[in-house]
């Protein structure tokens, strides 16, 4: 079946303009289909505030061309911008951006590594990252598992997870409120983690959790974007309360 075209007319050149039902989905794909702007875009989904100069390096392009890039995505409403002192910072526009970034990359295949520093840089992302704040990866997962296992949360026909009461006590116990949290304990978020491709925790409770393993020193940011190393403690703790030996 073909898509609905509307046609316009253009009186001053006489012309006549076809307009496809789908152009705003078609322009937001030739946003995101660019390598440059796909970079930036993976860099903040991480839920980081980067710089012009910080998404430039990433990318590997000129602040020049960065800045091009920048503007683009502006406009197509997927980031955003925001001035602190003399620096300007950009964002991601919001949590359903990460996702439909996730979401490509879940059907996009696994990670290619062509270079050393790039086997490093896949390697570390496939083990521990954030997205859009929560722990995503190896780690991500394992937690997630980890949590079902022991009766914390129940999966729903893979479309959400449910807070059981022993769960609700057991993140109490580690100091998360979760009435402070506003969230539906019966339809808690879940991500499917695109190099895993295993369901994850997303949603408040999984931010609020991150949160709380890295005030904890259980795990801390690295020097990459994204980054998520376990600490020592973070080990002993996962096995202690969960059970998880990584």
């Amino acid at each position: 079946m073909k898509a609905e075209v509307n046609h316009c007319y253009n009186s001053s050149n006489n012309e006549v303009i076809n307009m496809n039902v789908y152009d705003n989905i078609t322009q937001t794909a030739k946003l995101i289909s660019d390598a440059t702007r796909m970079s930036m875009l993976m860099e903040l989904s991480g839920m980081h505030s980067l710089t012009a100069k910080e998404l430039a390096k990433s990318a590997k392009v000129s602040p020049q061309t960065a800045s091009s890039h920048l503007k683009k995505l502006i406009e197509g409403n997927l980031i955003i911008s925001r001035k602190q002192g003399r620096h300007k910072y950009y964002q991601l526009a919001s949590e359903n951006v990460a996702q439909a970034i996730e979401s490509i990359a879940n059907i996009s295949g696994p990670l290619v590594a062509n270079s050393l520093n790039s086997t490093s840089k896949k390697k570390k992302l496939e083990f521990a990252r954030t997205c859009y704040g929560h722990l995503a990866g190896e780690l991500g997962v394992a937690i997630t598992e980890g949590l079902i296992k022991k009766g914390y949360l129940l999966e729903s026909d893979s479309t959400y997870y449910k807070l059981t009461k022993y769960g609700k006590i057991w993140f109490e116990n580690l100091g998360i409120n979760i009435s402070n949290l506003n969230i539906q304990t019966d339809y808690l978020a879940l991500h499917i983690d695109w190099t895993m491709r295993k369901n994850h925790l997303a949603g408040p409770l999984s931010l609020a959790l991150t949160k709380h393993f890295l005030n904890s020193g259980w795990i801390k940011e690295g020097n990459m974007k994204r980054e998520i190393i376990l600490t020592r403690c973070g080990e002993a703790f996962l096995y202690k309360e969960l059970g998880i030996n990584l």
